[in-house]
């Protein structure tokens, strides 16, 4: 048993094959659950804006005459925080349109998607598509898109220092503020290929020729936003772009990189190679976890994330009572933890550090 274990004081998840079918679990499931709502998915994005608009229209008020100078030394990090967490919420409506559970019409879900993902500098089509490769092959160390773990060989390479909690605290401030961008500039802990891939690209290894299109079009909405920013920077000044959009861009950015590394990442999870995967098991080696009020902001993408990746076709307010009818089924195969998430992030950077590099059935280890 890995050192792990001992230490967190965690019982691996099984890794035999489950006593039931998907067809089984999708059967436990209330029909009424796969059913997707236009009208209701818009009216969660209008929210949401309505929500973000409005936070940036407070920071007008931030420099009031009637509040003490030091107020806006206090109010900005909190717009910041805010505006963050709820365009992370925004990040999430947009990954609905990529799994087509937004809408029955998909020409809704990618014109929609494509608005709402460019606006945060996210590829639309493009991380569409390696995300779907994701969701085919999770936990597969050959064929998974992302969250593919460092063998031992590879950390050796970083030597000792690599082990230490000092590098691990560096490693997760520079995975939270550019892990990704740098996923989707240079695949950042992402599949290994044996060349350059990016998500910019369409000639990227990612990709094939039919998405060709797709790509160019999420690039030429990219440049066309960034213009406007650059425009909006020019008319009210850098520092203002500085603080009512690329701070809480970074924010956005920490949550995706702490949600989606929670998500995948376990002491108690294991990776598979070769004939030991399968794609059920695959889908079961993710992790729910409890954001607290955060899970409404994140439209409840980290509470009921085993769920999604079983049938990523559920809307997210289907997806709590969809978890609630698979945990029935489910039994020891349905895996929850309940470490405090910050407390959660910490542990899984310091023990989840590397695989063997060789065998079927891997685990993390840290020493």
């Amino acid at each position: 048993m890995p050192q792990s274990f001992v230490t967190l004081k965690k019982e691996p998840r099984p890794t035999h094959d489950p006593p039931f079918t998907l067809k089984d679990l999708k059967a436990a499931i209330p029909s009424h659950c796969f059913e997707r709502s236009t009208l209701k998915s818009f009216a969660y994005v209008v929210w949401d804006l309505t929500i973000a608009w409005s936070l940036y229209l407070s920071t007008g008020y931030f420099n009031h005459p009637y509040l003490p100078s030091w107020a806006s030394y206090i109010l900005w990090p909190l717009y910041w925080v805010f505006q963050g967490c709820v365009c992370t919420g925004i990040w999430v409506l947009a990954h609905e349109c990529g799994h087509y559970s937004f809408s029955d019409s998909k020409a809704v879900c990618d014109y929609t998607g494509l608005v709402l993902h460019s606006a945060l500098l996210v590829p639309y089509h493009s991380w569409r598509i390696s995300h779907a490769k994701h969701h085919r092959s999770t936990n597969d160390m050959d064929r998974d898109e992302v969250f593919v773990p460092s063998t031992k060989e590879e950390l050796s390479k970083d030597g000792l220092a690599a082990l230490s909690p000092t590098w691990n605290l560096l490693s997760l401030l520079k995975m939270s503020l550019f892990g990704w961008p740098g996923y989707l500039m240079f695949h950042v802990a992402g599949r290994k290929y044996h060349t350059h891939t990016d998500h910019f690209n369409p000639k990227s290894p990612i990709f094939s020729d039919k998405d060709y299109e797709d790509i160019v079009i999420s690039d030429i909405a990219l440049v066309v936003w960034i213009g406007f920013l650059g425009c909006l920077a020019y008319v009210n000044s850098p520092l203002w772009l500085l603080k009512v959009y690329i701070i809480p861009y970074l924010i956005v950015n920490f949550w995706l990189v702490f949600i989606t590394d929670l998500q995948h990442s376990d002491a108690a999870v294991p990776h598979y190679r070769g004939q030991q995967w399968n794609w059920l098991k695959g889908a079961l080696c993710t992790v729910d976890r409890n954001y607290g009020i955060l899970n409404h902001v994140f439209h409840h993408i980290g509470d009921t994330h085993i769920a999604h990746h079983l049938f990523s076709h559920i809307p997210h307010y289907h997806a709590v009572e969809a978890t609630r009818h698979l945990k029935k089924v489910m039994g020891e195969f349905y895996y929850k933890d309940e470490t405090p998430i910050f407390k959660a992030m910490w542990l899984t950077g310091r023990y989840c550090r590397y695989v063997e590099n060789s065998g079927d059935i891997l685990w993390f280890k840290h020493d």
